[in-house]
Formats: structure tokens, C-alpha cells, sequence
């Protein structure tokens, strides 16, 4: 990611901190009174890009495997940890099955 893309995204940041809406004119304004030159289609696409969006939403549900629509009682992250746990024996499983093979690396 280019400097010019991180100063758009904090000040995308800084606008939904304050609970103010994305615009281009707004992220413009922010980067420009960082001192960061950034050419003027990038403040489009990245209001569009957060458009209707909830930025603080988003960056809540970023573990989570149902995404957005992720229930906030913690449901989704308690399915996702026992999928991790369920799949960390079938890991240790092949492992094992590749050394069972009977010749090595450096054999």
C-alpha cells in the first residue's frame, strides 16, 4: 500500500472516529493538512468505496468469518475458534502420515 493510499485510509479513519460522513472533499481536506500529495482520483474511489458503508462495523467484523452480517453476541467467532481446533489434529495427522513414508529429506 502507498503512502498516498494509508493517508486516505486514515483519513477515512479520522471522518468515522468522529462520526462524520466519507466524502472526497472531506478525505481531500484531511490528507492535503497532512502534507501528503495524492493524485485527486484516489479520493473518489475511496469515498465511493465506504459509501453507505459503517467504517466502524467493518473494522469490528474483520475476524470474523460471517463478515458484516456476523451476530454480535459472539457466535461466529466461537464456531470459527472450534473449526481451528478441529483442524489443527487433522494437520498433525498428514505430518505424521508424510513421515511414515519412509524416506526423509535427507535420506
Amino acid at each position: 500500500m502507498s503512502i498516498a493510499e494509508k493517508a486516505i485510509v486514515y483519513a477515512a479513519l479520522i471522518l468515522a472516529d468522529d462520526n462524520v460522513a466519507i466524502t472526497a472533499d472531506k478525505l481531500e481536506t484531511i490528507v492535503k493538512a497532512a502534507g501528503v500529495d495524492v493524485e485527486p482520483i484516489y479520493f473518489n474511489l475511496f469515498a465511493k468505496a465506504f459509501e453507505g458503508k459503517d467504517l466502524n462495523e467493518l473494522l469490528l467484523n474483520v475476524g470474523s468469518s460471517a463478515g458484516v452480517a456476523a451476530p454480535a453476541g459472539g457466535a461466529a467467532t466461537g464456531g470459527a475458534a472450534e473449526a481451528a481446533a478441529e483442524e489443527k489434529p487433522a494437520e498433525e495427522e498428514q505430518e505424521e502420515s508424510d513421515e511414515d513414508m519412509g524416506f526423509g529429506l535427507f535420506d
